[in-house]
């Protein structure tokens, strides 16, 4: 494996120089989420590291892979798992386990999987989350028809038939780890309590979407509108905003992002008016957006709040479910608004009294420039030089 080399600071005009052979890996790269733009700026702090995954697929993910050595593994020749990663969930172990790499250091993004990817060097592991298959998993299989679906099938088989092995399985990687580092404060406890790791929290970065870049209008878009942005899963509560904003005369919403819960969400739009899915855009469409919004609305239970920092990029307020990562994420009052409960009245209210406030754009700018890529860059070197050191 060729040496990465990368200077002291994140901006490299430092002297300090490290040689060395880094590798990254994360779970699968086959859908754009806020992991996989984790995994994408630990490709910049380490340019040149090879990516290891399970699964790749460039149509489903950011076309920044393109620019990385991506090493998938042997599950990788079969084209549904590509499409459907969820029907891998019973092989990906196994698949992990027998994908050795050789390096002075592995740093694994991974809420699940590449955590297990064993190595002769010292191993640095952030974690996005337990594996929520295991530990929350009526959360990650779904309800209705998700629960019934192929997909859901699969997830069900992997924890109701494997899930002792698997369990055992996670928690004996896990303690393989160098380091643990997490997303949040709410991952940190988590990680205490399924493994008995303590972990540093690093907040991941809004790296791919800062205000400063090209813009393409997405035409047709009604004004004034607010902004959801979100995979579409049943936990992530899509259905309650569409609600919520549809309860607000004068107001639309857009809705980014796709997902299993897409036809019911389309339906549910057409009955109540006012609301947009646009799918999956592309990052200049996701900037006009964010640009042009009133704000964002978050009801998700999430364990790291991306999309508030996104649209703080942008000077926009969030009214946002309190709980989880969206309480390192958002500052009440100041950057956005709370709501306590995932229920149409509670959204609406908080909805209402974002448009109603006065922001201000710089202290809310400000706020996402202390999640910047250069903080997040330089900490994870700072890591990497401190497990060579204990090599």
């Amino acid at each position: 494996m060729p040496k990465t080399v990368w200077s002291g600071d994140a901006m490299g005009s430092s002297a300090d120089k490290v040689d060395a052979t880094i590798a990254l890996a994360h779970d699968y790269v086959t859908q754009r989420g806020g992991a996989e733009r984790v995994a994408l700026s630990m490709t910049r702090a380490f340019e040149g590291s090879p990516l290891h995954t399970t699964l790749y697929d460039p149509a489903g993910s950011f076309p920044e892979f393109d620019d990385v050595d991506v090493r998938p593994m042997r599950i990788n020749h079969w084209g549904m798992l590509r499409r459907h990663h969820r029907l891998a969930l019973p092989f990906l172990a196994e698949a992990v386990s027998h994908h050795h790499v050789d390096a002075d250091v592995l740093v694994a993004s991974s809420s699940g999987w590449a955590h297990g990817i064993p190595t002769d060097g010292r191993k640095v592991v952030y974690c996005h989350a337990p594996a929520r298959w295991l530990y929350q998993t009526e959360r990650y299989a779904g309800g209705g028809a998700e629960r019934r679906s192929l997909r859901g099938t699969a997830v069900k088989l992997a924890t109701n038939v494997l899930g002792s092995h698997l369990r055992e399985w996670d928690q004996r990687v896990a303690k393989t780890a160098d380091r643990y580092l997490v997303n949040s404060t709410v991952v940190k406890r988590a990680v205490e309590e399924v493994y008995g790791i303590e972990a540093e929290v690093l907040a991941p970065p809004p790296a791919l979407v800062g205000r400063h870049g090209a813009m393409t209008e997405i035409i047709g878009v009604g004004r004034p509108f607010v902004l959801c942005v979100a995979r579409l899963l049943p936990y992530k509560n899509v259905d309650l905003v569409i609600e919520a904003v549809a309860s607000i005369p004068g107001l639309d919403l857009v809705v980014v992002g796709t997902g299993p819960e897409q036809r019911r969400l389309e339906a549910l739009a057409e009955k109540v008016g006012g609301t947009r899915l646009v799918g999956r855009v592309d990052d200049a469409e996701l900037r006009w957006l964010y640009a042009n919004t009133e704000g964002l609305v978050a009801a998700s239970f999430e364990d790291f709040g991306l999309s508030p920092l996104e649209a703080a990029a942008f000077g926009k307020p969030t009214a946002a479910l309190q709980d989880g990562g969206y309480l390192d994420t958002v500052k009440h009052g100041t950057t956005g608004i709370f709501f306590e409960r995932p229920e149409v009245d509670h959204i609406a209210g908080a909805v209402d009294t974002m448009i109603a406030s006065t922001w201000s754009e710089e202290v809310i700018t400000d706020h996402a420039e202390s999640f910047s890529e250069r903080r997040f860059i330089a900490r994870m070197r700072e890591i990497v030089k401190e497990e060579l050191a204990r090599a």
